[in-house]
């Protein structure tokens, strides 16, 4: 059976990297939708994931006669986890202050499902205590963070703030879906098996 992501993609030179990854997802069953946040686009074209995700591509949450569309929240309701890989600094306190005013902040909101989150940043911006008291906001309520790692960033310089291997955002989303999977497993066990007792103790 195939897993539903739901995928955001923010303004980050990083964004790049999501293509791999969606493309890999895509090899392993899983459906995808892609979600981009405008600063997003001008680094990758929604193009791009249309064609590795097969599927439409959110890139906002008005459609051209400016109405409010709710198929984007809508979305959330068959989603198994949402992820966001590259993560801004932006994006993460938009969170983290229950912002939501763009289709992938929106879409977070309405979500009910676990959320990994890649950060990609600076280095100055990802020690900035402002970050990591949002990062600590989101941890708290579940949130779940891969990264970033020590390595070359946009600037030239080596620091914290790379967003993590792809291999092992891959591996992180995989695991947190079949753990969600096994948890969603007990619960219909858990029901199931007072609704099997009774029906023997009725002697049908």
């Amino acid at each position: 059976m195939s897993k539903n992501v739901i995928y955001g993609v923010t303004g980050s030179i990083a964004a790049f990297k999501a293509a791999s990854i969606v493309s890999r997802l895509k090899s392993q069953d899983f459906d995808i939708t892609v979600i981009m946040t405008k600063s997003s686009q001008n680094f990758i074209n929604p193009l791009t994931f249309r064609t590795l995700s097969q599927n439409k591509v959110i890139t906002d949450i008005f459609i051209d006669d400016n109405e409010y569309d709710p198929q984007h929240v809508s979305i959330t309701d068959k989603a198994d986890i949402v992820v966001i890989a590259p993560a801004t600094a932006n994006i993460i306190g938009k969170m983290a202050s229950g912002i939501a005013d763009d289709a992938l902040t929106s879409i977070v909101m309405a979500s009910n499902v676990p959320v990994l989150i890649a950060p990609a940043m600076e280095e100055r911006m990802y020690t900035n205590p402002i970050t990591q008291r949002n990062i600590e906001i989101l941890r708290k309520v579940g949130f779940k963070f891969v990264g970033p790692e020590k390595g070359r960033l946009a600037s030239g310089k080596m620091g914290v703030g790379r967003m993590a291997d792809i291999e092992l955002i891959i591996q992180t989303i995989i695991e947190e879906v079949n753990a969600k999977s096994k948890t969603e497993d007990k619960e219909k066990k858990r029901l199931r098996g007072p609704a099997i007792t009774r029906l023997y103790e009725s002697g049908c």
